[in-house]
């Protein structure tokens, strides 16, 4: 019998429960593109219902989201205030300058947070030689797992409003930094126009995110989502699974986020690991392995014989751990017992 395997490399891995399965399969489904499926209708307005926004698009991925959203509110030439570690400008392999066709001004952050000054004085005022500001983004879980404040997220807002620029939030993991706040997810989604939250990170569904705002805005967005080829058919399959992420799995994050710090705690334990308690505030725990006679490629081996697959350090020794619906405290135990062997007896 095949072993069961402890997977902490993303929430991505995380598999879909029995329940979403049943209700994959029993799905009831039509054409999406004409607007014929009733699961992935009630998926939307589920969604847009739980985020505050009037309406809300079901699309492939949360890079896919991102992406539409800049490309319906921004024209072509124009430029997006960001920050320069966000998911948007550093993992969407520049998608911004092909698809949307847009320049990506960035700020230094802390914590996931742009200086509001700096935001203030990198709005463009008008003039022949600049390009036009046609969006601020955020992001809410950051990826380097700090939550934003909502104050912070209002001042931003209030900024934006000034100028009449819109504000995209990447809120791939919003309902982690709900959760983490101890708020209703609306109390963070109001502070911008539009909202990419993911389905298939920590709230199990196997594919899917979904792209929230106006009802005019998301009616634009449609037809560009056809445009890039995202037009989904009998897509009720996936949204049938979407709908129980929300309705179940978006009230269980505080257990993974529990056992974040379990981890976090536990690796704090071992000589020569230093963990970076600074943002670990959702379910992602970050570290550094300070010194070792091992390669991160012997190290990852060491765990992938142990049923444990993880990604491997970098050069200078960081790694991240994730926890999810799939990983427990006894796989937690497993993972820093397996730690301090490598490290210890090494």
């Amino acid at each position: 019998m095949k072993s069961r395997v402890i997977d902490l490399r993303s929430d991505t891995v995380s598999q879909p429960t029995d329940e979403m399965r049943q209700a994959m399969f029993h799905a009831e489904v039509g054409d999406d593109v004409y607007g014929d499926d009733p699961t992935v209708q009630k998926l939307e307005k589920l969604a847009a219902s739980m985020i505050g926004k009037e309406a809300a698009l079901f699309v492939p991925s949360g890079t896919f989201g991102n992406q539409l959203a800049l490309f319906t509110h921004c024209d072509r030439g124009t430029e997006v205030i960001l920050g320069e570690d966000c998911h948007i400008f550093e993992h969407e392999v520049g998608a911004a300058s092909i698809i949307a066709g847009v320049h990506l001004r960035t700020l230094q952050t802390v914590s996931g947070k742009m200086d509001l000054q700096k935001i203030k004085q990198s709005i463009r005022p008008e003039d022949l030689h600049f390009p036009e500001t046609s969006l601020i983004c955020l992001e809410n879980a950051y990826s380097n797992g700090a939550v934003v404040d909502i104050d912070y997220m209002k001042e931003v807002y209030c900024i934006a409003k000034e100028k009449n620029i819109p504000i995209h939030l990447d809120g791939a993991r919003v309902f982690n930094a709900a959760t983490y706040l101890g708020t209703d997810v609306k109390e963070i989604t109001q502070y911008s126009e539009s909202v990419m939250f993911c389905l298939s990170k920590g709230l199990c569904a196997p594919v899917g995110s979904i792209l929230a705002g106006s009802t005019e805005f998301i009616e634009k967005a449609k037809k560009k989502r056809k445009l890039l080829g995202g037009g989904w058919r009998q897509s009720g399959f996936l949204a049938a699974a979407g709908i129980i992420a929300l309705e179940k799995m978006t009230t269980r994050l505080h257990e993974d986020h529990e056992n974040a710090l379990y981890l976090a705690n536990g690796l704090k334990e071992i000589p020569g690991i230093k963990v970076d308690s600074t943002n670990n505030h959702i379910n992602l725990v970050f570290f550094q392995i300070e010194k070792t006679n091992r390669t991160p490629e012997e190290i990852e081996q060491i765990f992938k014989e142990n049923d444990i697959t993880i990604f491997a350090p970098d050069e200078n020794g960081s790694m991240r751990f994730a926890t999810h619906y799939w990983v427990t405290k006894e796989d937690i135990d497993k993972v820093i017992k397996l730690m301090k062997s490598i490290l210890i007896d090494e």
